[in-house]
């Protein structure tokens, strides 16, 4: 099964269906109900309301279980470092079943922490295709996701951007904006040479 973009709006995160995994759930239900049958696990790739908003809905109509990297559980509950209140939400207060490990493996999917944008970030990696779902740690055209909010640290997302740089990435497939189906490579490279950049 291909890679099925769920693109986001102005105010919410874009989402993937690969195989039996939806990634990231700020979209509404109805855009993933094509795929409620497929659907087992739903991986969400940090707290961040724009990412999470419509999980508790999303993950009873699929009868799918929540994953979440464990330094950013806790924020599901928290209005503030979920920036829910950015919003003029509530965090969405759901509480995952699996607590995600860096290297960990769901299906075809490696995960990787990329601490930066959240202490909690990840990305999620198919390594025998190329393919990186970057969330907001970085996006296409060179651009990464800002380290400003509650939990977001400039030194690691530096540290996490080397990480992803060093990946023969092909398809790059970031939280907002246009996913990269060739050369994913050079959008991350682009992302590290203007952090370093960045004063500290």
């Amino acid at each position: 099964m291909p890679v099925q973009w769920l693109p986001g709006t102005t105010s919410t995160g874009n989402a993937y269906v690969c195989k039996d995994v939806l990634i990231d759930a700020g979209v509404l239900p109805m855009a993933v109900e094509p795929y409620r049958e497929d659907i087992r696990t739903i991986i969400l790739t940090h707290c961040h309301y724009d990412h999470t908003a419509h999980v508790l809905e999303i993950a009873q109509m699929c009868e799918a279980e929540i994953a979440i990297h464990r330094s950013d559980a806790a924020a599901l509950h928290d209005d503030m470092q979920s920036v829910a209140l950015l919003f003029g939400e509530r965090a969405p207060h759901a509480n995952p079943h699996r607590l995600l490990n860096d290297g960990e493996r769901i299906g075809p999917l490696t995960v990787i922490h990329t601490p930066g944008h959240t202490p909690g970030s990840i990305c999620l990696y198919r390594e025998e295709r190329g393919v990186l779902f970057s969330g907001d740690t970085v996006f296409t055209e060179g651009s990464f996701g800002r380290y400003d909010l509650p939990g977001g640290n400039l030194r690691e997302l530096k540290r996490s951007m080397e990480i992803l740089a060093e990946l023969p990435v092909e398809a790059l497939y970031p939280g907002h904006g246009f996913p990269a189906l060739h050369g994913g490579r050079k959008h991350i490279v682009a992302a590290r040479r203007l952090l370093q950049g960045t004063l500290s």
